[in-house]
Formats: C-alpha cells, structure tokens, sequence
C-alpha cells in the first residue's frame, strides 16, 4: 500500500459531537488506516491508500458518508460568518421566551426555577433544546446509523421502539445511579453552591456555543472521554437483535454538553429517586425531535433558519444559566434573591 497523509477542513462543524461523527463515519471508509478530527481549526486528518486521486477527488468522496450529517470536507478552510442580523429575529424570540417563563411560573402553572435547583420541568425543556441543538448531532447520527444497519433486513419499527425505550429506561436507572453517588457525599452550602456554579457555567459555555459568533469558546465546552464515546458510537454498527438496546443505553456516555450537565446536577441530589426522575424528564424531552429523526429526513442544521433558531436557543440557554447562578448565589446569601419565584 501507498500510505498517503491529507488535511482537509470540514464544514459544519459544532461541538465535540461533531469530532466523534466525523472520526466515526470516515474510520469506515475504505483504505483509510487513521482518521483525526480536531475542533479547533474545523479539520480532518486522513492517512491512507488513495491511489493517484487528488486532493480534490478524495474531499468529494469523504463527504459522501458525512454529508447525510451536515458536513461537507473539502480543501479549503471554512470562512466562518457570524450572521448578526440572525439576532434581529432571535432575541425577541429568546425575552418572548423569558417574559412566557415568568408569566406562567408566576401563575404557577409550571415550576421551571425552585431555589437554585434544576426542577423537572427545567430538565425537559432543557431535553427539548439539547435535542434541536448541534450538541445532540452524533445521537441522530447514532440512530440513523443503526436504522440503516436494520433496513437493510426490513425491520423499521422495532428497532426504533427498542431504542427509544432503552435510551428512556437507562437515563431513569444511570440517573438514579449518579443520585445515588452523591448521596455518599456530604455537601455542605459552599460546596452546593460550588457545583450549582459548575452547572451554570457549563451551561452558560453550551449557550454560547449555540450562538456560533465565538469559536474560542467551543474548545471550553466539556465533553465525554473520546475512547468511551467512540466505543458507544461503535456499538451501532453491530447487527444484533439487541443492538438498539444497547445503542440507547450508550447515549447517556456520549459527549453531549447537555447532558452531562443534567449528569452534574443529579449528582447533587444524593437520591435515585430525583436523580432518576431528572434525567429522565430530560431524556422525554428529547423524545419528540428523536423520534422525527428515526422516522424521517428531520435535521435543524439543514433549514434555511437555523442560525436564527440556535441563536434563539443560545440566548434562552444563557438565560437558564443566569437563572441558576442567580438562585445559587440567593440560596447561599452573597445576595438577596432577585426573582420572588
């Protein structure tokens, strides 16, 4: 073999999901011998046989297995726009969002802000962006994935059942499990307040990635170790009856900066009851956009308005974020509280 080394720039890049998807997918692609993707300057790293095809020729045909996904490799670097005028349209969606939020927590139809913790119906709507959001893309392409391994046998519906229903079932248990943890330990106010600030902080990062006009702050967001996504990730590509299962369940170890901040803050509540519960409003919450996913062509990315929706999620993000530092900083008293919720 005539081993060759290319850099090319991947367009369409997000978040570390999008590393794992692109590193995945190409893994696969035949004579090539090592794949690394890196977030920092939206690249792929290929070594291969690719015989005499230019550089050129070999983008196109590395696009093919990730274009489905929203990424395009090609050999020129991406010019990165941050499309302001998305604002325009976002921002009165986002205070639109914030004066419904108050409005009906102050009716007390919902209860999404209860001193300083993250409430049931924060987790869902929470679960409702993440699964809309770019952080969410490797899950989609996890079960696209695997509904093409089953397809190929004509079983559609059981597949799709068994996954969701695994991805539901172990978010509940593995969320219960992580309460559990922390009920070992024993947290007195300042290190309440400590992790409270870790979940804000993480949160606010994840809500300003989601606004695309700061690429620095993509290298902050957190993320899964990549030797456990990757095997989680590899998990799809068996072709076993209990291969949807296990591929649900392995969505809770991928590296979606949503959930792992849902992961942070169940670790707080010392229980397998609320644990559970919270992660498991977060998983429904999910549902709906997954279940689109697995039955159809759905993909935010793809629409002609996804700048102005990530953006509007962004804000509404950062406001969550904002909420829980506020509340946090009330609970332990460095400050008055600013919402009498």
């Amino acid at each position: 073999m005539n081993i060759q080394k290319y850099k090319f720039h991947v367009h369409g890049m997000h978040c570390n999901a999008c590393v794992l998807m692109t590193e995945s997918e190409l893994r696969d692609f035949p004579n090539i011998t090592h794949v690394k993707s890196s977030l920092k300057d939206h690249s792929v790293e290929v070594e291969g046989d690719f015989g005499n095809k230019t550089p050129e020729q070999i983008a196109q045909e590395l696009t093919i297995p990730l274009k489905s996904h929203g990424y395009t490799v090609s050999v020129e670097k991406q010019i990165h726009t941050k499309k302001w005028s998305d604002f325009k349209v976002a921002v009165p969606i986002a205070l639109g969002f914030a004066v419904l939020f108050v409005v009906l927590q102050k009716i007390g139809l919902i209860n999404l802000v209860s001193a300083g913790n993250v409430t049931y119906g924060t987790a869902f709507v929470i679960g409702i962006i993440a699964s809309l959001s770019t952080c969410m893309a490797v899950v989609g392409g996890l079960l696209l994935s695997m509904s093409a391994t089953f397809a190929k046998d004509g079983d559609k519906l059981r597949p799709q059942l068994m996954f969701h229903g695994g991805r539901i079932v172990s978010f509940f248990i593995l969320g219960g499990v992580i309460g559990t943890l922390g009920s070992a330990f024993t947290l007195n106010t300042t290190a309440t307040f400590v992790l409270g600030l870790a979940i804000a902080l993480a949160m606010f990062i994840l809500g300003v990635n989601l606004l695309d006009v700061f690429p620095w702050a993509k290298k902050l967001q957190p993320s899964m170790p990549k030797f456990i996504a990757r095997h989680a990730h590899g998990v799809s590509k068996l072709n076993h009856t209990l291969t949807p299962l296990i591929v649900g369940v392995a969505t809770f170890f991928l590296p979606c900066g949503f959930t792992q901040s849902m992961q942070l803050y169940t670790l707080s509540t010392g229980s397998f009851l609320t644990g559970g519960l919270t992660m498991l409003a977060f998983a429904l919450g999910t549902l709906p956009v997954l279940a689109l996913i697995s039955f159809s062509s759905f993909s935010i990315q793809k629409s002609s308005k996804a700048g102005i929706f990530f953006k509007s999620a962004g804000l509404i993000v950062v406001m969550f974020a904002l909420f829980n530092l506020i509340n946090s900083l009330a609970v332990i008293g460095l400050i008055s509280p600013l919402f009498n919720f």
